[in-house]
C-alpha cells in the first residue's frame, strides 16, 4: 500500500512543481525579453530532465544497470515525443515558432539518428559519449546567440514584470517538486510493476522512462492549458535535446553502454516521432500541431507499447 501512496503523492508534487515552473519561466523569460521558447529549450528541459540524470548517472556507475541507461533515455524520448507532446495538443493545439522549426526539431531527429551510428559496433563508448556532447555545446550555444540576436517584442505598457527573485523562487522551488514527486514515483512504480511479473526490459523502457518523464508531462500539459504551447512545445524538444547529448552522453562518458536486443527499432520510433512533429507542423498555415496529431500520436504510441510488450514478453 505505501507504494500506491507515494504514486499519488509524487502526482500531487508533479501537479504543483509544473505550475510553479511554467509561471517562474514564464516570467523570467518576459522580465529579460527572452522568448518563452528558450526558456523552455533551456531552463525548463534542463530541470525536468534532472530525474532522467540522477536515474542515468546511477545505472552507469552500476556495472548491472547499464541496460536501464539507455533504455530509460530512449524510452523517456519517445514518451515525450508521443504521449507529452500528444496529449497537450489534445488540450490545445501546439504552435511553433521559426527557430524551432529550423533548428531544434530537427536536431531531435538527429540524436536517434547519432545514437543508432554510433552504437553500431554494439557499444556507446567513451570516445562517442564526447562526440554527443559536442552537439549539447552547439545546441547550448545557438539557443544563447539566438536568444541575444532575437530578442522577444517589449510588453505592453501596462505589462508589470514578474520581481526576479520571486521568478528565481518560482523556477527552483517548482524544479524541487517535481524531482522529488519523481522520485517518489518510480522505485514505487517499478515495485509494484516487479510484483506483477513484468520483465526488467519493460520496466526501463516503459515504467522507468514513464515515471522520469513525469515532470515533462505534468510541465506540458500545464503549459497547454495555460495556453504558453511554445513552452510546452519547446520543454519536449528541448528535454529530448538534452536527453541524448547531454545526459547519455554523460553515462557512456562515465562507463561505457552496451546496445540492448530491439535498441534500433526503438531508435527508428524516436526518430519517426520527430519526422512527425515537423509533418503535422507543416501540413497547416498556422505551423501548429493540431488536436488530430496530438490524438495520432498518442494511438500510435499505444500501438507501439503493445507491440513492443507482447515481444518482449
Amino acid at each position: 500500500m505505501i507504494d500506491y501512496l507515494f504514486i499519488v503523492v509524487g502526482f500531487t508534487l508533479l501537479i504543483f512543481g509544473a505550475n510553479f515552473l511554467v509561471d517562474g519561466a514564464s516570467g523570467l523569460a518576459k522580465r529579460f525579453n527572452v522568448s518563452n521558447l528558450i526558456i523552455g529549450l533551456t531552463v525548463v528541459a534542463f530541470g525536468t530532465s534532472a530525474p532522467e540524470l540522477v536515474v542515468n548517472l546511477v545505472a552507469a556507475l552500476n556495472p548491472g544497470s547499464t541496460d536501464i541507461a539507455l533504455t530509460n533515455i530512449i524510452g523517456s524520448n519517445m514518451i515525450n515525443t508521443f504521449v507529452i507532446l500528444g496529449a497537450a495538443a489534445v488540450v490545445f493545439p501546439i504552435a511553433s515558432q521559426k527557430s524551432s522549426r529550423r533548428f531544434d526539431i530537427p536536431l531531435s531527429f538527429i540524436a536517434p539518428v547519432a545514437v543508432f551510428l554510433l552504437s553500431m559496433n554494439g557499444i556507446l563508448s567513451m570516445s562517442d559519449g564526447l562526440i554527443l556532447i559536442l552537439f549539447f555545446i552547439w545546441f547550448m550555444y545557438t539557443n544563447i546567440r539566438n536568444a541575444i540576436r532575437h530578442p522577444e517584442e517589449e510588453q505592453a505598457e501596462d505589462y508589470k514584470p514578474m520581481k526576479i527573485w520571486k521568478a528565481i523562487l518560482l523556477i527552483i522551488g517548482g524544479l524541487a517538486t517535481l524531482v522529488g514527486g519523481a522520485q517518489l514515483i518510480v522505485p514505487a512504480a517499478t515495485n509494484i510493476a516487479a510484483s506483477y511479473g513484468v520483465s526488467q526490459s519493460v520496466i526501463g523502457l516503459t515504467i522507468v522512462a514513464l515515471g522520469t518523464s513525469l515532470p515533462e508531462l505534468a510541465t506540458s500539459v500545464v503549459a497547454a492549458f495555460k495556453k504558453n504551447s511554445d513552452i510546452a512545445l519547446g520543454n519536449v524538444i528541448g528535454s529530448n535535446i538534452f536527453n541524448v547529448f547531454f545526459i547519455l552522453s554523460s553515462s557512456a562518458i562515465i562507463r561505457p553502454l552496451p546496445a540492448y536486443q530491439g535498441m534500433n527499432v526503438d531508435l527508428m520510433v524516436t526518430a519517426a516521432g520527430s519526422l512527425l512533429v515537423l509533418l503535422f507542423i507543416y501540413s497547416n498555415k498556422e505551423r501548429n500541431i493540431k488536436r488530430w496529431g496530438g490524438l495520432l500520436f498518442l494511438l500510435s504510441y499505444t500501438a507501439f507499447l503493445i507491440w513492443k510488450i507482447s515481444t518482449l514478453n
